[in-house]
């Protein structure tokens, strides 16, 4: 293929709500530019981007996809993105590495919530966007609502190029204000006439074109001058303008489409080609210490991998952008995450699955190649003599989880190595083998992401799952002081075993006076691994035990810690103070002491009014104001305490404590109960007491438990 330089590489992300008709334009893209000669349709399962199984499966992206055009001596490098919130991290890496954003509005549906969640991740980045409102022949589309909701939500910046003419299922026409022409397409759609403006919609069009020339002055001092002076200015000041307007995030494009007919997607890309920065106009690329990496071909080869791929029969594919310097095919760069040198023997343009091998690719343009050993997404990979680390994608925190089980016992191990490269691929999806819960967790960005993962898992990997609901990770401590004493006795033939214990609990907090009841003789103060402390005094005096026994009682207490008498969980901040007891000088040994400790603990600890302590959550939900009746209504139905409100960008924001073990099933009932437009986020906050009746009952099915698997 021709080699572009880095002013003629343009690098679009399209993004927007399912069903916006981002496949659908992408396909467009590519046929107008002669890369494919037919278009497929996602009904049809035949298009470049939508070509995994589970998409067809699906009838929506699943995954971003990669593909290109050559357009009027330009290359533009498309990337399509899925429209569910579920899988945004395929998004957030599509945005971090491509230069100007395609926003998708339907024309019947508006923003809608996944334009609106995504916008936080373009606004993050600050990318260049265009807003592209398509689906223009829909029975019930509405340009105009449309456009007013987007300047509702995205404010002033949103400029018009464009406007449609005999919208509707006769749609058929677009006055463009840029080339102040208008586009007149034949039935069922391809390359359109050129034609003047009727003069039933001249006054409109100078009216918005007017409005079009006075936005693109003020983003520049010099067109602004220009502008007074001339009172206009021409179209390529125009195009200079909005570019300038473009990146500072002051002009978002307006243009129209009707992707299914092919209608309009060609101007566009004349726009992308002309006005879009290319990736050499964009700021410099930060490392993870705030240096510049500038986007220059004679600079030092640099790769940024955002995004790893296993696909059967290929193996691991990486896409990265060259953010600095020119990659040639056999190049050896080196890892430093990795420390590893890698040789990319064959570097490919990718259009979907198919992939076409090039010798070389410059600053700015995106590729992938194929076998890297271990370079993995978010890693750099450098000339030997050139130290930078791409300041890496920031990928949201999952929203739910699921304990997950191999049907077949004997796939445990295999399983985990599964686990282990949907992670690879997956960033967003992450897997918690929790020895304390003896379950392997996931955590997802939304039950949708589950269930693809386990459709990956049976039908790709050939590996049958079950999930369960994750276990809660509570936590057990006393509310009062209690004693008790164990002996421990037994004897069957030859040496027994014999130790007794008298001891002291107390529940433990920082400050907390010294223990003055008994002489204490040593302490030992233990931080704990799952949080709190143990104080354990050696109170005895006279020799009743041996010091050499006092370990062994203290392991003993230990272990019923981590096996907490109410409800197995683990116990914490509690002081024990052991001050009495007695040994047999033949029958005593460590393991008598242990037993003797464990259940002396186990007894105080139920006379010592016993407290379950759970997880909660600091948990905020935005949404439109008119929802917050509803969900506070749901965070009060799942034991979650209001704990403020706030305003936010178009929306109230709600405070609240939450349980997790309410959490999995909040979320869910606030997508439902606000069509998915409340954002929710939470962030460990605390142990805090359970009420009685949920401690009353957890205690009670741990007893049932015990007494099915003979446990005392």
């Amino acid at each position: 293929m021709k080699m572009y330089d880095e002013k003629h590489i343009k690098n679009i992300v399209l993004i927007g709500a399912a069903k916006s008709g981002k496949t659908t334009l992408a396909e467009d893209m590519l046929f107008e530019a002669g890369i494919i000669s037919k278009r497929g349709t996602v009904e049809e399962r035949n298009t470049v981007s939508d070509y995994h199984e589970v998409e067809h499966e699906r009838g929506n992206s699943v995954y971003a996809t990669l593909a290109h055009t050559e357009w009027r001596d330009y290359k533009i490098n498309i990337i399509d993105t899925p429209g569910s919130e579920d899988f945004v991290g395929e998004v957030i890496s599509s945005i971090r590495v491509c230069d100007t954003a395609v926003l998708l509005l339907h024309a019947y549906n508006g923003v809608e919530v996944g334009t609106e969640l995504i916008w936080d991740y373009i606004d993050q980045y600050n990318k260049p966007t265009i807003l592209a409102i398509n689906h223009l022949d829909h029975e019930n589309a509405n340009y105009t609502q449309t456009l007013e909701q987007a300047r509702a939500f995205f404010g002033s910046a949103v400029t018009v190029m464009q406007y449609p003419i005999n919208q509707g299922p006769g749609f058929n026409a677009i006055i463009d204000l840029l080339k102040m022409t208008m586009y007149r397409f034949p039935a069922g759609g391809g390359k359109p006439e050129k034609l003047p403006i009727p003069p039933e919609e001249q006054e409109q069009a100078d009216k918005l074109h007017n409005e079009l020339v006075e936005k693109a002055a003020e983003n520049d001092d010099a067109l602004m001058e220009l502008f007074f002076d001339k009172g206009s200015l021409d179209e390529d000041e125009l195009r200079q303008g909005l570019k300038i307007g473009m990146m500072k995030h002051q002009v978002f494009p307006v243009f129209c489409l009707c992707a299914r007919s092919n209608m309009g997607s060609g101007r566009m890309m004349g726009f992308i080609d002309n006005v879009a920065p290319s990736a050499v106009e964009m700021p410099a690329e930060q490392t993870e210490e705030g240096k510049e990496i500038p986007c220059d071909p004679a600079g030092p080869t640099c790769l940024f991998i955002f995004k790893t791929l296993l696909e059967p029969h290929i193996g691991k594919l990486s896409f990265f952008k060259v953010m600095s310097g020119e990659l040639k095919a056999g190049q050896e760069l080196y890892n430093e995450k990795g420390n590893v040198s890698e040789r990319l023997n064959q570097l490919f343009i990718a259009d979907g699955k198919n992939r076409q091998p090039v010798e070389r690719l410059r600053s700015g343009d995106i590729g992938c190649t194929l076998k890297l050993k271990n370079t993995f997404t978010n890693h750099t990979l450098n000339d030997k003599n050139f130290n930078a680390q791409v300041d890496p994608i920031h990928f949201p925190a999952p929203k739910v989880r699921v304990a997950i089980v191999a049907k077949n016992k004997g796939d445990d191990e295999k399983l985990s190595e599964v686990l282990g490269e949907i992670h690879m691929e997956d960033p967003t999806l992450e897997i918690e083998y929790n020895r304390e819960l003896n379950q392997v967790i996931l955590h997802g960005q939304g039950d949708l992401h589950l269930l693809v993962t386990k459709w990956r898992l049976e039908n790709i990997y050939n590996m049958p799952v079950d999930y369960l609901p994750a276990r809660i990770p509570y936590r057990e401590t006393i509310q009062k002081p209690a004693m008790s004493s164990y002996r421990h006795k037994k004897q069957s033939g030859g040496a027994g075993q014999f130790g007794e214990v008298f001891m002291k609990i107390e529940p433990y907090y920082e400050g907390m006076p010294a223990f003055k009841e008994y002489t204490v003789r040593e302490t030992e103060e233990i931080a704990l691994n799952w949080g709190g402390k143990l104080v354990f005094n050696n109170c005895i005096v006279g020799g009743a035990i041996d010091t050499r026994f006092l370990p062994s009682i203290l392991k003993g207490v230990m272990e019923k810690m981590q096996e907490g008498p109410l409800t197995g969980s683990y116990v914490r901040d509690i002081r024990v103070s052991v001050y009495d007891g007695k040994m047999h000088p033949v029958d005593s040994n460590d393991i008598s002491f242990k037993i003797a400790g464990m259940m002396a603990f186990r007894e105080a600890f139920h006379q010592a009014a016993p407290q379950l302590l759970e997880p909660v959550y600091d948990l905020e939900a935005s949404a439109p104001g008119a929802m917050m009746g509803d969900i506070m209504s749901e965070l009060q139905s799942h034991r979650s305490i209001i704990t403020g409100m706030d305003s936010g960008n178009a929306s109230q924001v709600i405070k609240a404590r939450t349980p997790q073990a309410e959490l999995d099933k909040l979320y869910a009932s606030l997508r439902n109960v606000t069509q998915g437009k409340a954002k929710v986020k939470a962030v460990f906050a605390e142990y805090a007491p359970v009420p009685a009746d949920v401690q009353k009952k957890l205690s009670e099915d741990y007893k049932k438990t015990e007494a099915q698997n003979g446990q005392h």
